[in-house]
């Protein structure tokens, strides 16, 4: 399902629900469960409920997003809740570790092993990031944004600028255009999207992420923003009309666009100095996430069963 045109643009803070294994480094603790199961993973946190955890993957992005709450600018903020498989008890050690590293999370929801995405439309969440992909799947199903955060380089974009990448088609915009390549080819697609040049878009999953992003973007002024944006995509010309024409639709801006044409993204990300890329596709994904920290969006036609 593609993002639903049901759920209306949130006014209130952007909220963005993440999973303790996104958050934290928990790797060593995973493996522990894996190996000795539940029990010894319970035991393995509580002899160490004092030790704080080291930061994920996405611990960087949530800093950087919680940050935008300072400086007393009138926007409306973002709010960042746990999502987390475990329990209370374990739960305990993740807040320790919040509070040592001074993040401003205050809700929770601890599942003792059910699905959080049971829990995304009673928070309010719009996006969910998590190292879980069935729990990604299904938030996607519901109708919002999901992606599930990859091992990823560590690299540190040490701006106190929150740089944010996005694939279009599939993860901004629906999958449309994307079937008619995966289905009839190149220039098949090259000629519907020239002539669906002036037809928008219909919204993908991340369309409203990208509408809360751009209400903070738009209380500062546009040359000493705090959010940095950019779409990745692999389209090139003559394909890259309709993207633009949709984004002026929707009144959404971009701060930089890549329209590639089958070029390698990583590279590009790097440069961009991305905090976060999201896209649909494996194969980007796995290049992009050796130098910058990744969110697989495992929807639309490149994600289908075979």
């Amino acid at each position: 399902m593609s993002e639903s045109s049901h759920k209306p643009a949130d006014p209130g803070p952007l909220k963005v629900g993440i999973s303790s294994r996104a958050l934290f480094d928990l790797d060593s603790s995973h493996k522990v469960y894996e190996e000795g199961g539940l029990e010894a993973y319970m035991d393995y946190q509580l002899q160490r409920e004092d030790e704080i955890l080291q930061p994920g993957v996405a611990f960087n992005l949530v800093r950087k997003l919680l940050a935008l709450n300072e400086g007393g600018m009138d926007h409306p903020g973002v709010e960042v809740i746990l999502l987390s498989r475990n329990n209370a008890d374990i739960g305990l050690r993740i807040f320790n570790s919040i509070e040592h590293h001074g993040l401003n999370i205050q809700r929770a929801m601890f599942t003792s092993g059910a699905s959080p995405s049971l829990y995304i439309e009673p928070s309010g969440a719009q996006l969910f990031l998590s190292s879980n992909e069935e729990d990604v799947r299904r938030v996607l199903m519901a109708g919002y944004a999901a992606a599930t955060i990859l091992p990823s380089a560590t690299r540190e974009n040490r701006s106190t600028q929150l740089r944010l990448a996005f694939d279009g088609d599939a993860v901004i915009f629906s999958d449309e255009a994307e079937r008619v390549y995966k289905e009839q080819g190149l220039e098949a697609f090259s000629d519907s999207e020239r002539r669906a040049a002036l037809n928008p878009l219909a919204a993908g999953p991340f369309k409203r992420v990208l509408e809360g992003i751009h209400r903070i973007q738009s209380a500062y002024p546009m040359e000493e923003n705090p959010i940095r944006t950019a779409l990745v995509t692999a389209r090139s010309a003559p394909a890259h009309k309709r993207v633009i024409l949709t984004l002026r639709a929707w009144g959404i801006r971009i701060d930089e666009a890549m329209f590639l044409g089958g070029r390698a993204k990583a590279p590009f990300l790097r440069a961009f100095g991305a905090d976060i890329f999201f896209d649909d596709q494996q194969m980007h994904c796995s290049t992009a996430s050796q130098e910058v920290a990744t969110g697989h969006v495992p929807h639309g036609i490149a994600n289908e069963a075979k």
